[in-house]
């Protein structure tokens, strides 16, 4: 059952006659090798000693795609899925963004707990993307929550290292000498472009923002030589990028520390990441702060990785969001404000429109 609370003082009406409220869903909870117990400090149940690796927030994936698609937690809609929503009322939670060209949602939230190393892998560029049925960009975001002392994740191959000299290391099992190894502490981000090689490294906590795929090549296990995780070298080779080519000019690392922090009304936001695919604010909430939820004509995602915010909107109706929570507003939203009872740590999660297109 979800953790949060949805109580609304207008009269009943039929779902379909009314204006449609923020959007809470039903975590997804899903088995890794490497995943632990630590989803559970983000209010998913998830028992001692488990290896949960990750909790899919909101998602909108194929039929195709085992327990793939999001549920609606609560309020008028409670048990529809997401897909099903956007069937009726696209315009409304879409308004003038788009969705994927599959007609899926444009973004898939999660959390992950890497109690171990991930493989080693890379996801489908464009270009193979475009060439290959059922295979899609998988570009990411990466924001840490929480990292054990002395963690690193790994993001691209070292400049110097040409395709030829990896995968022939590789095939000797030496090959994570040339990966650029990345110290990381909380509230980080680290961006991935499709076709850049990566792994998550043991002892991260992490939300990650992505474009809605599953599309995975595992280029290196670290020995775990299990028939249940293969290797995917022929597409990796396909696909994987090296030198200047593995960036497309949006920065790879944002430090908390470092990130350009704007204050007003007691809330400190840093932009995290911004690409063509999404961007990623962080806003620090004082105990007692207020925040209008403003939509600027597309969906907007707000996940909280710590605190707690009450939503309420204009005829009474509340929402009330505690932390490991993920909320989708509806571009149509008017009027709603959140208000946070105690200090919170809320990303921010927008789409492209097209009247960013038209701004640009």
């Amino acid at each position: 059952m979800p953790t949060s609370h949805h109580v609304s003082s207008e009269p009943a009406t039929r779902a379909s006659e009314r204006a449609l409220e923020p959007l809470l869903f039903e975590p997804l909870l899903k088995g890794r090798a490497w995943g632990g117990d630590r989803l559970r400090g983000l209010g998913k149940r998830v028992g001692l000693g488990s290896r949960i690796g990750e909790s899919w927030e909101l998602a909108d994936l194929p039929d195709s795609i085992p327990d793939g698609r999001s549920r609606i937690a609560c309020g008028l809609h409670a048990g529809r899925t997401l897909h099903e929503l956007l069937a009726e009322r696209g315009a409304e939670i879409m308004g003038m963004a788009r969705l994927s060209p599959e007609g899926r949602f444009p973004l898939l939230i999660k959390f992950l707990d890497a109690a171990e190393h991930l493989s080693v892998q890379v996801h489908p560029d464009a270009a193979y993307a475009a060439n290959v049925p059922n295979a899609h960009l998988k570009t990411e975001a990466w924001i840490i929550l929480d990292a054990a002392p002395g963690a690193v994740l790994f993001r691209g191959v070292r400049g110097d290292v040409s395709a030829s000299t990896f995968f022939a290391d590789l095939e000797r099992g030496d090959v994570i000498q040339h990966l650029v190894s990345v110290p990381v502490e909380p509230g980080d981000c680290i961006y991935l472009p499709s076709g850049i090689c990566h792994a998550l490294g043991a002892g991260m906590l992490v939300a990650e923002v992505q474009t809605p795929s599953d599309t995975t090549f595992r280029v290196f296990d670290w020995n775990r030589n299990d028939p249940n995780r293969p290797l995917h070298i022929a597409e990796a080779r396909r696909c994987m990028r090296f030198g200047a080519a593995q960036e497309d000019g949006t920065p790879g690392i944002v430090r908390r520390k470092t990130a350009l922090a704007t204050e007003s009304l007691g809330l400190v936001t840093r932009t995290l990441a911004k690409t063509k695919f999404f961007t990623v604010e962080s806003i620090d909430a004082r105990g007692g702060s207020e925040l209008p939820i403003v939509t600027n004509g597309g969906p907007v995602i707000w996940c909280l990785p710590t605190g707690e915010a009450a939503l309420h909107g204009p005829s009474g109706e509340a929402l009330r969001l505690r932390h490991g929570d993920t909320a989708l507003m509806p571009a149509s939203l008017r009027g709603w404000i959140a208000q946070f009872p105690v200090s919170s740590t809320l990303l921010r999660i927008t789409v492209p429109t097209s009247l960013d297109s038209a701004i640009a």
